[in-house]
């Protein structure tokens, strides 16, 4: 007798096989597996100076709702150990556009703690992109340019030439305290042109080449279909073999960054890196919902027709906090092959503080991903997957 492997989520889209047939992890789909990411992946504690003083602001109605410095009251290793120990295989990079370099060399809410607000820090004075979560308060972070993150990323890569593929999402940020409190000295941003977004491909492929090789592209996913949203209904997503050794990107934009990506590109056309964009639309391949709890029928709806979800087991640190694991749980039960999370460890202080508990986010067994408990195949050779 013979069945059919669901090739890429559709169900009308099939490889036949026999009943007898295993199959093998290179075999999966890349959409076919579920992994851990982090969530603002770089990102350090705030220096306790500022943090504490911004909690102190914050109660007091000084710093508006949205800056919540409670919120930022956790921690990230380097990417060497989150690929490493931890297994993670999506991070999240927030970058800050600094075409002539200095834009963030200054941290202004050092004043508020009677701290100095000169960074003394060189690689700020570069033009490029800069990574960190809000200036002049959520500043501190592994990778001072998005250049910097990129060739650690890279150089782990080429050391681990057999990994699962690395999904990285970019977060092209324009928001600072300057918006919330205009007449402030905190520092404005700089809006993303189309000639900033040109520049993001630009240092990808500086640190990737220009040839993309390693890079997986909307490019590569669209094929010969006239769009990417067609190639992702017919499940011609590449395959965990075709995909070791590699990176995908993702940019996080808004509605005019996302028209301005893809002007003179359509369908990503020549494009280094793929958008979270909306079902149907013809580049679309990567949708967010952040919470599963609300969107769980929605995540699964949309893994069952081939797409790329992105969710979030936890935020803001109130999981950790609680020790709530309900959405951790929807966010593995919809499918969505990134779940992102602060805590792929526990909280530093959980052994010690009645504040925090030991929650943390992982497999069971520590595996680096499992087949896809909603459009993964059912006769895979491996549920779990430690590579």
């Amino acid at each position: 007798m013979i069945t059919g492997l669901i090739s890429g989520c559709r169900k009308d889209v099939v490889i036949y096989h026999t009943e007898a047939d295993v199959i093998k992890t290179d075999e999966l789909k890349i959409n076919q597996i579920q992994t851990i990411g982090s969530h603002n992946s770089y990102r350090l504690h705030t220096r306790p100076e500022i943090f504490n003083t911004c909690v102190n602001l914050y109660n007091q109605g000084v710093i508006p709702p949205g800056y919540n410095p409670n919120e930022w009251d956790y921690t990230h290793a380097t990417l060497e150990k989150q690929f490493d120990n931890f297994k993670i295989r999506s991070i999240e990079l927030d970058i800050y556009h600094d075409p002539h370099g200095g834009q963030f060399y200054y941290q202004k809410g050092n004043s508020l703690a009677g701290l100095n607000d000169t960074s003394k820090i060189p690689e700020l004075l570069s033009p490029g992109f800069k990574i960190l979560h809000i200036p002049d308060v959520d500043y501190m972070t592994n990778y001072y340019t998005f250049k910097d993150a990129l060739i650690h990323i890279e150089n782990w890569s080429d050391a681990h030439p057999n990994h699962f593929p690395v999904f990285i999402m970019i977060e092209l940020k324009t928001e600072t305290l300057k918006d919330a409190l205009p007449a402030s000295v905190f520092t404005a941003s700089l809006p993303f042109t189309k000639n900033a977004l040109d520049s993001i491909d630009l240092e990808i492929k500086q640190i990737f080449g220009d040839g993309l090789t390693k890079v997986i592209t909307p490019d590569n996913l669209r094929g010969n279909f006239a769009t990417i949203n067609e190639a992702v209904k017919a499940g011609k997503w590449p395959t965990i073999g075709e995909s070791r050794g590699k990176v995908c990107f993702i940019l996080m934009t808004s509605s005019q960054q996302e028209q301005d990506y893809l002007s003179g590109h359509d369908n990503l056309n020549g494009r280094a890196a793929f958008i979270f964009s909306s079902a149907g639309k013809p580049e679309a391949a990567f949708l967010k919902y952040d919470d599963a709890v609300v969107n769980l029928d929605t995540i699964k709806k949309y893994v069952s027709e081939g797409y790329f979800i992105r969710t979030r087991a936890d935020a803001g640190t109130w999981e950790a906090r609680s020790g709530d694991y309900n959405p951790m749980n929807k966010a593995f039960e919809s499918g969505a092959q990134l779940v992102s999370t602060d805590y792929y460890k526990p909280d530093y202080r959980c052994d010690t503080s009645s504040t925090w508990t030991c929650y943390s986010v992982q497999f069971p067994g520590g595996n680096t991903a499992v087949v896809n408990p909603v459009c993964g195949p059912k006769n895979a050779e491996n549920k779990n997957l430690n590579e």
